[in-house]
């Protein structure tokens, strides 16, 4: 029972990775500017890397990973494909959107450290604390470059 409750904490995280990486994918589509294609590649790149290392521990457990994505992080990408085609692509709408769906990671990982930490032995706790800070990161990134829009 406890891993089972285990893998689904660290399953929702696998989700929400699969969000960021799909929505970076959708991002990356949406602008012609080329600091932000590098960006979005970056975030996207360590959204599978978060999930390599996820994955690997549900392996552990004896689990298997979840291929999904939230319904939430699907209505999103589709919700921001169509305003993005509506606003002619502007950088600050993008980056906007960006934050918002990190301000949505940070919230599912802050959940997994806080109300579901008694399901992750110390080295998970580490691994999930150690790949919000890279999350956390990353929104601010987001954050400065919309603010400087």
């Amino acid at each position: 029972m406890e891993n089972e409750k285990t893998i689904d904490v660290l399953n929702t995280l696998v989700k929400i990775n699969n969000d960021r990486t799909e929505g970076y994918e959708t991002a990356l589509k949406e602008t012609s500017e080329s600091d932000l294609k590098a960006l979005f590649a970056e975030f996207a790149r360590t959204s599978q890397k978060n999930n390599n290392e996820l994955s690997d521990q549900i392996f552990k457990l004896g689990g298997t990973p979840t291929a999904n994505t939230t319904i939430a992080g699907a209505f999103f990408r589709t919700w921001m494909d169509l305003k993005a085609a509506l606003t002619s692509k502007d950088r600050k709408y993008i980056l906007n959107s960006c934050e918002f769906g990190e301000d949505k990671a940070l919230e599912v990982y802050a959940s997994a450290m806080n109300g579901d930490s008694q399901y992750l032995p110390m080295e998970l706790q580490k691994l999930v604390l150690d790949q919000n800070q890279l999350i956390k990161a990353d929104h601010d990134r987001v954050k400065t470059l919309r603010d400087a829009c």
